[in-house]
């Protein structure tokens, strides 16, 4: 165990009374979404569990709000299986409980923390254990709360903004006066996606379902593609980024929509099974990127804190407003999985902490 710095030792004034949330409330017991073996959303349960110990480098934060996204999904389900190979568990999930985009405040640090205080709000990244009242969660990999911006936004950003951000500026090579495609610009990383672009100065196409052409245009969009109704490829213009985010054609669909010099991003795992799944798919990607001559990547994002530093930044200045699809209870986390399994979210979906959400 490793030596918590206390309240009293920071000289932090934690001014709680009565009858604000409980900051620095270390208990015996927190309520936590447990998940003991891989499966359906029907496997997971809300039991009482001692709060994390907090290692050297990780800072104790109480929940206020986590966010679900796809790749919440792949964890409970343990599929496709390849993923079990790389750390996740093999027979069971690494970490029982689930849950990887936070916000809070933190409650305690450890002894190797700089730059993190008691009391402060912050936002994150944790490899599992977002749904539950406390996280314990790598200080890198968490940055402070944006002034007059909630929990639920900041908890919106860790995962599917790192991911819509990293694709957009470092694999894309996103640049001003440029143009985007956004394939799936409704979801929690779509919706991202396109508010990002349009800050990297970028023109945007965005294609989604007909019920969702509205809010993605009122993000911004330059022009929305209802799929249901016209054929993208159709559209007459050339992109000098694609970043699909659905899998729903063949990569090789996409090179007529690219620039010469244009880069086609692939930020789905596509159709491939359930055993070797986006292996099948980068396997594609990669060669028609080599036949046709073309930039065509998949993608996979790295955390790391100053992307959620410019994360921050771009949700402060009001150029990232995250799209919050439905809210659930702590006890209703099992309906929010099967919420997202649908395949219709518009946007992100919270799961707010007992003590409420701002």
């Amino acid at each position: 165990m490793s030596a918590l710095k206390s309240p009293a030792e920071d000289g932090d004034d934690l001014g709680a009374d009565a009858d604000s949330p409980r900051r620095g409330d270390h208990r015996l017991s927190m309520a936590a979404v447990v998940a003991d073996r891989y499966g359906p959303p029907d496997i997971l349960r809300v039991d009482a569990l001692p709060p994390p110990v907090v290692a050297d480098d990780e800072a104790l934060i109480q929940v206020r709000a986590a966010t679900l996204c796809k790749g919440d999904v792949h964890l409970l389900t343990g599929r496709p299986h390849a993923l079990r190979l790389a750390g996740y568990g093999l027979r069971r999930p690494a970490h029982r409980v689930p849950g990887q985009s936070l916000a809070g405040w933190v409650c305690a640090v450890g002894r190797n923390v700089t730059g993190l205080r008691v009391g402060q709000e912050v936002f994150g990244l944790v490899h599992g254990g977002a749904f539950a009242e406390f996280a314990a969660v790598p200080a890198d990999h968490l940055v402070p709360i944006p002034a007059h911006r909630t929990a639920e936004q900041a908890a919106a950003l860790p995962l599917s903004g790192l991911t819509a951000l990293q694709a957009l500026r470092n694999a894309g090579r996103l640049q001003a006066g440029q143009r985007a495609l956004i394939n799936g610009a409704s979801g929690g990383v779509g919706t991202l996606a396109v508010q990002i672009a349009k800050a990297l100065g970028a023109e945007v196409t965005a294609v989604c379902s007909g019920r969702n052409v509205a809010s993605v245009a009122a993000l911004g969009a330059d022009r929305v593609v209802d799929y249901q109704r016209e054929d993208v490829a159709r559209c007459g213009l050339t992109h000098d980024v694609i970043l699909d985010l659905v899998g729903n054609r063949p990569p090789s669909d996409w090179l007529p929509l690219m620039t010469r010099e244009g880069v086609f991003v692939s930020g789905s795992a596509g159709p491939g099974g359930d055993w070797v799944g986006p292996l099948v798919w980068m396997a594609r990607v990669a060669a028609v990127g080599a036949l046709s001559r073309r930039r065509m990547t998949p993608f996979l994002m790295k955390p790391n804190r100053p992307d959620l530093l410019t994360l921050g930044s771009l949700l402060e200045r009001g150029q990232v407003l995250p799209v919050i699809d439905r809210r659930f209870s702590l006890d209703q986390t099992a309906d929010g999985y099967r919420h997202l399994m649908e395949g219709h979210a518009q946007g992100i979906s919270v799961i707010a902490m007992p003590q409420g959400a701002a």
